[in-house]
């Protein structure tokens, strides 16, 4: 009876016996949790350099010289030049527009006959004078006469200064004639180009009556709008800008979808800021804007033209250059120790665009700078990263766009 007992306690025993030592076999063995991955990253090493800094800035392209042409006479308009429709090119001199002067020469015939006249009567009356006062010196003589002068009326002294004033007044009426028939023939001012065309043949116009609008092709002007953060990068000193050697501009336009350049040099300020946007304008000015002189614009640079503008400014030194993405807030760019670790830098600004950063203290020549945006990063993290000599930010010498 014992035994019957005895033996399913055993049986018991060893299945827990085994139990234990099976789940013993199965245990995981304690292990050091993975190191997170090391994040891989583009960087590059610093450059410092000279640089010469560029201002932006828009425009408009203007005419330097623009004019509304007048007639000065009345007359019906006889003739016009071919050149004389919107967009026509003309020379100094050339005439572009003729007035029937048939009565203007009429008058200068007219003016010149009594010119004519005129001298004959200031002759006549010369005459006349110096014989009355030959006649007055012999009847002197004959009478012994001791009287004083003679008067000026019995010399005809009046006849003779009325005779000179009507040879001016007729000499100044001749010239008054000849200037209006001149006056028929308008010529042009300059070497330019036709804006607007407001009179044509066979209409009658009067004195003050507008003709056309024309502007000279010589010289092109843009005004263009600096704020006040931008003028201490630009010398516009009156001694540098007064002979028109002022700082470069390089001016670009897309036209039918292909990007021109043209070159040219501030040459003013307005001297006053404006008091709407408080911005100072500086003028560009650009030589033969529409290739007349053969300067060989790859485009002309037509008047109403918008263009971007880069103004040559001051130079600067020891300044180093990075892509405006590596800049996070406060101003902080992430660098790489020599533990491949990251490490934050407030750095100073010595300018940006839409492009780049200038910086001018805050981090190192040979620095290795971190090109990748990183989200959320925290100091002495550990990076990876490629040779940073397979990488470049595009280091130039001129700050701006």
């Amino acid at each position: 009876m014992v035994n019957k007992l005895v033996i399913p306690v055993i049986i018991v025993v060893l299945s827990i016996a085994a139990a234990i030592w099976m789940s013993a076999q199965q245990r995981t063995p304690n292990t050091v949790p993975p190191a997170p991955p090391v994040m891989l990253v583009d960087v590059v090493r610093a450059e410092s350099s000279t640089i010469q800094i560029k201002v932006s800035a828009q425009g408009t392209v203007t005419p330097r010289t623009e004019t509304t042409l007048v007639s000065e006479v009345s007359g019906l308009i006889t003739q016009v030049s071919p050149a004389f429709v919107a967009g026509g090119f003309f020379a100094k001199g050339d005439v572009l527009v003729r007035i029937d002067d048939r009565n203007y020469r009429a008058e200068l015939k007219r003016a010149q006959a009594s010119v004519a006249s005129a001298k004959t009567n200031v002759t006549q009356e010369t005459g006349l004078a110096d014989y009355a006062e030959t006649d007055w010196q012999r009847a002197k003589k004959l009478l012994h006469s001791s009287s004083k002068a003679a008067t000026d009326l019995a010399l005809r002294k009046p006849q003779l200064e009325e005779a000179m004033a009507n040879l001016d007044s007729a000499k100044a009426e001749l010239a008054k004639r000849m200037d209006d028939l001149d006056r028929t023939v308008i010529r042009a001012p300059y070497d330019g180009m036709v804006r607007e065309k407001i009179a044509d043949i066979g209409q009658f116009v009067g004195a003050g009556t507008q003709l056309a609008v024309t502007f000279a092709v010589d010289i092109a002007e843009i005004r263009l709008p600096l704020p006040d953060r931008e003028l201490p990068f630009l010398d516009l000193s009156h001694s540098i800008m007064k002979d028109g050697s002022g700082p470069e501009v390089s001016l670009t336009a897309e036209i039918g979808g292909i990007e021109y350049s043209w070159q040219g040099n501030l040459v003013r300020t307005e001297g006053v800021f404006d008091e709407r946007s408080r911005v100072l304008y500086v003028v560009a000015q650009i030589t033969d804007p529409y290739n007349q002189q053969g300067t060989r614009w790859t485009s002309p640079l037509r008047i109403g033209t918008f263009v971007n503008a880069s103004i040559s400014g001051r130079s600067a030194e020891n300044i180093i250059k990075l892509p405006r993405s590596v800049l996070y807030r406060d101003n902080q760019v992430w660098t790489i120790n020599e533990n491949n670790e990251l490490v934050a830098n407030t750095v100073e600004l010595l300018r940006a665009d839409e492009k780049s950063i200038y910086i001018s203290s805050g981090i190192t020549a040979d620095d290795l700078v971190c090109l990748t945006v990183l989200d959320n990063p925290l100091p002495r993290t550990r990076v990876r990263f490629t040779d940073p000599g397979e990488f470049t930010v595009g280091m130039t010498e001129n700050a701006g766009n």
